[in-house]
């Protein structure tokens, strides 16, 4: 029998310890990290409802190899500054052969290759999104999804808050 939900891993990449981790100031505030990962949060908003979701935040969680094994899809999003522990969390999911999904600043810059990854997101995921579910569903996937506008903003969804405990950030972000 086919499944028709997916298990989706959404992994959010740990600063260096540089300003942005603001690692001290967390400690003073009793928070583990500044901002939350709006961009995979407002994509796992996106995803089919019927999708199992999961968010780690390698800023708050540790990400387990039980993690990995759950998920068929890893996306992975993240900052320039996130690079070092993007390449990592990459490398480990290749290592348990599940696919990887990329976007976001770090991957769209082209300091992260597309050849490190299985499926590239260049452009806002509103506009490339829907597409990627599509080919999921149809199993006509592509190594390159690209987006050419910015998004209606009123048509974004809210992000999907309960993927993490909101607790352990210091501020909300807005989109």
């Amino acid at each position: 029998m086919k499944k028709d939900f997916k298990n989706i891993l959404l992994i959010y990449p740990e600063y260096l310890k540089t300003f942005w981790s603001f690692e001290y100031v967390m400690k003073i505030l009793g928070r583990k990290a500044a901002y939350p990962p709006l961009g995979l949060l407002t994509i796992a908003s996106m995803l089919p409802k019927h999708w199992n979701k999961k968010l780690i935040d390698t800023n708050t969680d540790k990400l387990n190899n039980s993690d990995i094994a759950w998920a068929d899809y890893v996306f992975v999003s993240g900052m320039i500054v996130q690079k070092e522990s993007a390449l990592k969390i990459i490398e480990r999911v290749k290592q348990a052969n599940k696919p990887v999904v990329a976007g976001g600043p770090l991957f769209a810059t082209g300091n992260v290759g597309a050849s490190l990854v299985d499926h590239l997101f260049l452009g806002e995921a509103e506009n490339i999104l829907n597409d990627f579910i599509k080919d999921v569903e149809q199993n006509t996937l592509k190594k390159i999804y690209q987006g050419a506008d910015f998004p209606d903003i009123t048509s974004t969804p809210v992000p999907d808050w309960k993927l993490v405990n909101i607790f352990s950030y210091h501020s909300m972000c807005l989109q």
